[in-house]
């Protein structure tokens, strides 16, 4: 029997809505405002969800409880991988103690935290999310943060507002290939499109950055620093989006950033050296924060094995990206689980699909190509690189596997919640409550891509969820279709800072465990600004400056 989704069950969609809302609303009040532990609010908004699906959208009880299995597998592979076996690397790091010597080389560098937050955030962070995406880059900078002695509410919330301009390109182009070929838009010319969107926040994100870190005036100290990193981002990315492809615009432009930065800081250093590893103002977590320690010189041999490790981690998270490896390793072993009583027995309606369409549900256990496998591997050869035994490898694992355990309790409820809400079609509910705004599209168009990677934790879901939707409702209205899809890529890289498994992630890498509520609060007003500016943009960009629509080949 199949299921069709009900976008306004009440035939009012103020009302529809409403209800729609109620999970999201609900675990973001648990965690925001009530203070309560992010598994119990995960599990709360998902009792929500079922709520809701089942009694106002008239989904089938089994159905919905499918629905939630399958998003907590989801959770479990490919996110909770990532964030186990990242955690895991750390962990060989700091108790082998080369992960030391790393933060010293770093202070080397530079002993300004905010120059620090600029290589490590901003670009260390464009490259891993350019290579793996999906967690990978908030979990390994967010980790070298704290071992710098950013307080922990610092390094969970400005590695997640670092980790905005580089997602729509993440995983190697995922994202934008996935918008193109699920829903029919030109590859290049929506890649292209996004690639004339996001530079100009890529040039405002390491402002935004030092600014939410240090202040107005402490940011001003460093412009030229932040110019640097800012614009050395954004003009690879513009070409390399322009005029090459999706698939290496992160990893170019974060490389061309890391490089020039560091060159730069050869002939220029601030007067003033920012000591302060807390954020400027109320930061909850400022007693936690470590005392700046002297910069220590290490011979070169040991700054190799410092290094080794993440040397050998970018390599093997570079290699298990790319799409021939990902095919090979497939055809190793890749088995796929048809969900039964919920694959193909949902239909999506229009007018969020020109036709009804089956919505899929398979489950690949694709062990072998997840992301999370390379960076195990890695952790491993790193492992044996720094002389630990095989034993001591197992039994740091496991005791890796008990310091997240609620980590990934949380990952799975909220991937439950986010997939229900998409198989009931109560996400679909809040991006139509955007679609029907007229004149106004441009703008709301884009924060439904924010709303997206919110609910979803992914850019490639919000653009797999919406990017349809875009597309039918520009030609309604005689915009640019090219426009309004890169537009929910492009706004959507702004929710993923508020999105429940980012931050669950931020809080594990610090272990900042049950202060996820703390970095919401933190981060929620940098993430609706920002989307709120990519709305004006994309604004102005189809009724003031259409000569930016242009193809160029």
């Amino acid at each position: 029997m199949t299921w069709q989704q009900i976008y306004d069950p009440f035939g009012n969609m103020i009302v529809s809505t409403t209800l729609a809302a109620i999970p999201v609303v609900v675990m973001l009040a648990c965690l925001g405002f009530f203070h309560i532990k992010a598994h119990i609010a995960a599990g709360l908004g998902l009792l929500a969800a079922i709520a809701v699906a089942v009694f106002a959208y008239g989904m089938p009880a089994g159905m919905a409880g499918r629905a939630a299995l399958f998003g907590g597998f989801t959770g479990l592979l490919p996110i909770g991988w990532i964030v186990l076996n990242i955690i895991f690397l750390q962990q060989l790091a700091e108790q082998n103690g080369s992960f030391k010597v790393l933060q010293d080389s770093l202070s080397g560098i530079t002993e300004d935290r905010r120059i620090q937050l600029l290589l490590i955030a901003f670009c260390f962070g464009a490259f891993f999310e350019g290579a793996a995406g999906f967690g990978t880059p908030v979990a390994v900078t967010a980790g070298i943060l704290i071992g710098l002695g950013f307080s922990p509410l610092a390094a969970s919330g400005l590695s997640l507002i670092a980790n905005t301009a580089p997602v729509a390109f993440g995983a190697l182009g995922t994202p934008v290939i996935t918008l193109a070929k699920v829903h029919g838009y030109d590859l290049m010319e929506v890649t292209a499109m996004i690639g004339r969107q996001l530079p100009f926040f890529s040039l405002l994100v390491p402002f935004w950055l030092i600014w939410a870190f240090a202040g107005r005036k402490a940011m001003w100290e460093i412009w030229p620093a932040i110019l640097v990193t800012g614009l050395s981002f954004a003009i690879p990315q513009y070409l390399v989006s322009n005029f090459i492809g999706p698939e290496l615009v992160d990893i170019i432009a974060a490389i061309v950033s890391m490089v020039c930065l560091v060159l730069f800081l050869r002939v220029w250093q601030p007067r003033k050296i920012w000591h302060s590893p807390s954020l400027k103002g109320r930061d909850v977590s400022a007693h936690e924060a470590k005392p700046p320690a002297p910069v220590v010189v290490h011979e070169r041999a040991a700054l190799i094995r410092a290094w080794t490790p993440w040397l050998i981690l970018s390599v093997f998270v570079f290699v298990w990206g790319l799409p021939s490896v990902k095919t090979a390793l497939n055809g190793l072993f890749a088995p796929s689980f048809p969900m039964a009583g919920l694959h193909s027995m949902i239909e999506k309606m229009p007018p969020v699909v020109a036709t009804p369409t089956k919505e899929g549900a398979v489950y690949v256990l694709n062990i072998l190509s997840a992301t999370g496998t390379g960076i195990l591997l890695s952790a491993v050869v790193s492992a044996f690189f720094m002389r630990y035994g095989p034993v001591e490898i197992v039994r740091i694992f496991f005791r890796t596997l008990w310091l997240v355990r609620y980590s990934l309790l949380t990952i799975v409820l909220m991937l439950a919640l986010g997939t229900l809400t998409r198989f009931s079609g109560t996400d679909t509910t809040l991006g139509l409550a955007f679609a029907n705004t007229g004149a106004f599209y441009p703008f709301f168009g884009t924060l439904m891509g924010w709303i997206g990677v919110a609910m979803t934790g992914s850019d490639t879901a919000s653009n797999v969820l919406f990017g349809g939707m875009q597309k039918v409702a520009a030609e309604q209205l005689g915009l640019s279709a090219n426009l309004m899809g890169a537009a929910n890529s492009s706004g959507g890289v702004m929710g993923k800072m508020i999105d429940a498994q980012s931050i669950v992630v931020a809080s594990t890498a610090t272990r900042w465990f049950n202060h996820e509520g703390d970095i919401l609060r933190f981060v929620f007003f940098h993430s609706i600004a920002l989307a709120c500016l990519v709305g004006l943009f994309v604004t102005m960009q189809a009724y003031v400056w259409p000569f930016t629509l242009m193809v160029v080949r």
